[in-house]
């Protein structure tokens, strides 16, 4: 199939640009940047590609009727890895980091790697439940906001290693190549302050979708639960960040929290959940 092709060349593209990222962090050498631009650019190309025609494979199997093929774990993973990277590739399009890559870019590797050899690719109707407009909106937007929150973990992953280089006797060639820590704490601030509200309409999406399914809002299903335990862990985030005046390493540590609640709601959960088991076949 074309979609698998062009999936395939978007994965090989992504690890192509991972080790030049890994080879500029430890090799001072601006080609290498320029390729991870130039590469993971051409990845999201291909991979768009992919996803183009998946949804057109998917609409004929749905009876003509336009739904977004992310109903299984390869769709939601192939998305998931789509949405980092285009993400980052804005990010660093902007801001010309160059370093960062070596610390977001493995997410996004990681989901497209974890779609393509663990995930059924196969196709399949939609069960009467999740037959409505929200399977377009609702897990694309939540989606969207977790890949705004894998770009700012790997953010503050680097704001770690430069804190220690700060404070390093003797900070290797590193510590002078890596943002400053006030710039690198800004720019995740920036990710989950931008992503904070696109987490909250998903979530209130998703309680419209459950009411209209299920007659009720709000179920403390496990899926709903864990959503609802990291959106707090981001406001958490966000309060002592603007009005308790916390900086550096222990905002990051709390993001890296809301993040590890971010893993285990997309993943862990569909095997805990009665109702939001379909991704993992359940």
């Amino acid at each position: 199939m074309l979609e698998t092709i062009f999936f395939k060349i978007s994965f090989g593209l992504y690890l192509l640009a991972l080790v030049f990222s890994g080879a500029y962090l430890f090799i001072r050498r601006e080609v290498y940047s320029r390729w991870v631009w130039r590469l993971y650019g051409l990845g999201l190309s291909f991979h768009l590609t992919s996803f183009v025609w998946r949804t057109k494979n998917f609409w004929e199997i749905a009876e003509n009727r336009f739904y977004l093929p992310i109903n299984t774990f390869f769709g939601a993973l192939s998305y998931l890895a789509f949405a980092i990277g285009i993400i980052f590739w804005l990010v660093e399009g902007r801001h010309r980091l160059n370093i960062l890559g070596a610390f977001v870019l493995p997410w996004s590797v990681l989901a497209a790697g974890a779609a393509m050899f663990f995930a059924d690719p196969s196709l399949s109707g939609l069960v009467p439940s999740l037959q409505s407009y929200w399977i377009n909106i609702h897990p694309l937007v939540l989606m969207t906001a977790y890949a705004f929150l894998a770009n700012a973990f790997g953010v503050g992953v680097a704001l770690l290693i430069q804190e220690h280089q700060v404070k390093s006797r003797k900070p290797s060639e590193l510590c002078y190549r890596l943002p400053a820590i006030e710039e690198l704490d800004q720019l995740q601030y920036r990710l989950i302050a931008g992503s904070f509200p696109i987490l909250s309409i998903g979530i209130v999406m998703g309680g419209i979708w459950a009411y209209n399914a299920w007659g009720r809002f709000w179920g403390w299903d496990a899926k709903e639960t864990w959503a609802l335990i990291t959106w707090f862990v981001y406001v958490g985030y966000l309060h002592l960040r603007l009005f308790s005046g916390w900086r550096g390493r222990k905002t990051v540590y709390l993001a890296m929290l809301g993040f590890a609640c971010v893993i285990f709601t997309f993943f862990g959960v569909n095997y805990l959940s009665e109702l939001h088991g379909y991704l993992s076949g359940g």
